[in-house]
């Protein structure tokens, strides 16, 4: 974060607004999985799973490793649904941001290659900083250039307010 970045701290009421903002776009589609991107989408993942009354929601946890060699980063996944329970079904990742755009490029791609429909859904998104200049989220609540701080995260042993 350079100086010139405003940091932005979010209430819950912050959070159920840009949920309620996304809610009508995203009830147009059937969605049969919701799968939340650790850690940053398992809190919007749950309220937009019931709001939207999907009672399936998985996890994907996925982390970059840098190949120097290579100049890459490499996504590793700890965890990701079974490529049978992806196949076939219409599925909604979430995460909290789309900074870089990395880890919901990468989910949705494991996604694709398993057979399965993916959209995907962010509260905020940040085009002046994503990789992929060509792809963008399905479904986002903002735009942002800000420092974002949800209030479910931990920021020097204090939650955000």
């Amino acid at each position: 974060m350079d100086d010139s970045t405003n940091k932005i701290y979010l209430t819950w009421r912050d959070v159920d607004d840009l949920i309620t903002r996304l809610i009508p776009s995203l009830q147009k589609h059937d969605f049969d999985i919701v799968l939340a991107i650790t850690r940053g989408g398992i809190v919007p993942s749950a309220i937009i799973s019931e709001r939207l009354g999907v009672q399936q929601v998985l996890v994907a946890s996925v982390d970059f490793y840098e190949d120097e060699e290579l100049n890459l980063d490499w996504p590793v996944f700890m965890q990701f649904p079974s490529d049978s329970a992806l196949r076939g079904r219409s599925v909604l990742i979430v995460d909290d941001i789309w900074d870089r755009g990395k880890e919901v490029v990468s989910v949705t791609e494991r996604v694709e290659l398993a057979g399965g429909r993916p959209m995907s859904v962010v509260l905020h998104y940040k085009p002046h900083r994503s990789l992929f200049p060509q792809r963008s989220p399905t479904f986002y609540a903002q735009e942002t250039e800000d420092w974002i701080v949800y209030p479910w995260e931990v920021e020097r042993g204090q939650l955000g307010v």
